[in-house]
């Protein structure tokens, strides 16, 4: 496992929902100086941010609101601070996610459905192989190690980038696993970066993901 040149101050946001603690473990593991935070200014002054999350969709955004978790996303990809989403904490991020009949609006950073995989065997729980996007850098020596997942919903198309126009920014870096369908299992887009699997629980893959990001905070 790599290590991290100088210490990264990392807010793990929340809001209510997700795995804190095993994420809390899994950065510090790794060298960051972890704080888990609802507070708008501790998460805006962090070198990184984490957005954790499980459970249903339209729950995790209505205890992102109650902190103010849209705005702190906001403010800080405004100005190309690091923010990384992981499971549901990547799915918040899309417009908008349909669960049991019900239509919820994301934070809209990315255009795109988060729905219902079509696989015969639901949730997708356990270790998968992901298609890395070429020249990824949380994947960066990882490209064919397996993580670990646990969800029945995704984001099945990411159209982003793929009208073929210029553009000064960087298309999105796309990363996809299957079961059943394919679905998008990660995304790097400038400072933005989710994961649909949990990399706290994904071993020494998982680790060397976290240090891969965490050596893109300045």
């Amino acid at each position: 496992m790599g290590s991290v040149a100088g210490v990264k101050k990392v807010a793990v946001l929340d809001y209510g929902s997700g795995n804190l603690r095993s994420a809390e473990r899994a950065l510090a593991r790794v060298g960051a100086d972890v704080t888990v935070t609802s507070d708008m200014q501790t998460a805006l002054d962090a070198d990184g941010l984490v957005v954790p999350g499980v459970g249903a969709f339209a729950a995790c955004m209505t205890g992102l609101d109650a902190v103010q978790g849209r705005r702190i996303i906001g403010r800080r990809l405004a100005g190309g601070r690091p923010v990384l989403g992981i499971c549901v904490g990547m799915q918040i991020l899309f417009e908008r996610g349909v669960e049991h009949g019900v239509d919820a609006e994301g934070c809209g950073e990315w255009p795109g459905v988060v729905e219902q995989l079509e696989a015969p065997v639901l949730p997708h729980m356990g270790w998968n192989s992901v298609q890395a996007a070429p020249g990824s850098t949380l994947f960066a020596g990882i490209e064919d190690e397996r993580f670990y997942f646990v969800h029945s919903y995704g984001v099945r198309e990411f159209t982003l980038g793929e009208d073929g126009g210029s553009s000064p920014l960087a298309k999105p870096k796309v990363t996809w696993a299957e079961h059943g369908d394919r679905f998008v299992a990660g995304v790097e887009n400038a400072a933005l970066s989710a994961t649909q699997f949990h990399p706290e629980k994904s071993g020494d893959a998982g680790a060397q993901l976290l240090t891969n990001w965490l050596g893109t905070l300045r």
